[in-house]
């Protein structure tokens, strides 16, 4: 069950007292339940730290217009009330845009960086379109696009063999304020100009990964991500789209938990 900060933000802490913490950041339209397939494996032997961001499942809607900083402000005043000094950030999607704007604004505080399906720098033209979809997404309601963004997240054998799961997403999906939705979904087509090419570079171990055929954040772009960190790994999980993390999430969860044991000995 969730507790509630003064700041308003929904989230949960699992796996044993003292330990060195991971945050784990969802992406749009999403909720912390996200990771309910990784948070077990994960919290056997770190300290997690799930939440919803601001307009998302159970937290309340952001305090201003939102932006990278203000979901990153928002990560940073949690860990500020539960007194977590450093911790490792895995982010999905727009998670992944956030916790590297965590780590340009707060790198004393973060000791890993995970970065899962995030765009990153695209073409003039593919920026603007990106950008004129968000800007004009029927007023926020992500029924608009749900279909769409089902087919993009999921591929057809696993849309087809998991109908309950694919419901319950799509219902997490439709659960969002729609003004708060639409907020987030123009921070997570504009906000990559910001996280380009950082000076200084972010500096702290990380791991970048994506699959094959996610559409939105391609392998080309988390290539591109990691080679902007120095010492950086990219791993591109073959054959999945966006959601990966939930279709097969051995084939995330199992990366990661080998980098954390190695970055936060």
């Amino acid at each position: 069950m969730a507790e509630t900060s003064n700041n308003g933000s929904a989230y949960e802490l699992s796996g044993p007292d003292g330990a060195p913490v991971v945050a784990l950041i969802h992406g749009l339209g999403l909720n912390r339940h996200v990771w309910q397939w990784h948070e077990p494996v994960l919290s056997s032997r770190y300290r997690v730290l799930n939440y919803d961001l601001y307009g998302h499942g159970e937290s309340a809607l952001p305090p201003t217009t939102p932006s990278l900083s203000t979901y990153a402000e928002q990560l940073v005043e949690l860990l500020d009330l539960l007194g977590i000094e450093r911790c490792a950030i895995a982010g999905f999607s727009l998670g992944g845009m956030i916790n590297r704007r965590f780590a340009i604004d707060y790198p004393e505080r973060l000791q890993a960086l995970a970065i899962f399906n995030s765009p990153h720098e695209r073409s003039p033209a593919a920026q603007k379109l990106v950008e004129e979809r968000a800007m004009h997404s029927d007023d926020g309601d992500p029924r608009a696009t749900l279909d769409a963004t089902i087919e993009r997240w999921f591929t057809p054998a696993y849309r087809n063999r998991e109908v309950e799961i694919i419901r319950m997403i799509s219902e997490w999906v439709l659960a969002n304020d729609h003004q708060a939705y639409a907020q987030a979904r123009w921070v997570l087509a504009n906000g990559v100009i910001e996280l380009i090419r950082p000076d200084p570079a972010i500096d702290v171990p990380t791991l970048v990964m994506t699959a094959e055929n996610d559409s939105g954040s391609t392998p080309a772009m988390s290539r591109a991500i990691a080679a902007e960190i120095p010492d950086a790994e990219a791993i591109i999980v073959p054959g999945l789209q966006h959601m990966g993390l939930v279709e097969n999430p051995g084939s995330f969860s199992n990366p990661l938990l080998r980098f954390l044991d190695w970055a936060l000995v």
